[in-house]
């Protein structure tokens, strides 16, 4: 499955959205929408319709849908999926129609660490645990 990523910006518009969601949903790709909370709130609105009616014709098992005027085929591997940065300046909230659409999934900062730790056993490193600490400590104290 091919995965296209979008950078979203104050300059998307719904027509533009649309041939976006065309395309994934005729070849059955992923999109990632980057930064989605940067679209305008009155093409989200659509956006949200749009979305809908893609997600419905999926639910029900469609070949083919129509998705505004036009009948086009469907491929149910798509997937749609989005990123947003609260909290920026020029960021919108989401509209809860469209709230409704997503899953929430929370990023966290990982554990370097245990990652570190993992990495020096698994090349054979008996005192991992100290020496990742150690490591940790000097990238910290590095970086500033």
């Amino acid at each position: 499955i091919r995965c296209v990523v979008y950078n979203c910006g104050e300059g998307m518009d719904y027509k533009a959205m649309w041939s976006i969601f065309a395309g994934l949903s005729q070849t059955g790709a992923w999109g990632c929408f980057d930064e989605f909370n940067r679209i305008e709130l009155p093409v989200l609105s659509v956006v949200s319709e749009q979305l809908r009616c893609i997600q419905g014709a999926l639910r029900t098992q469609q070949s083919r849908f129509m998705f505004g005027e036009k009948e086009i085929g469907l491929v149910n591997t798509v997937g749609i999926f989005i990123t947003m940065n609260p909290g920026y300046a020029g960021r919108v909230e989401l509209p809860d129609n469209l709230k409704a659409l997503f899953r929430p999934v929370v990023m966290v900062l990982p554990d370097m660490q245990l990652i570190a730790e993992n990495m020096l056993f698994s090349q054979g490193f008996t005192s991992a645990r100290e020496l990742a600490k150690k490591m940790i400590t000097l990238y910290s104290l590095a970086r500033g």
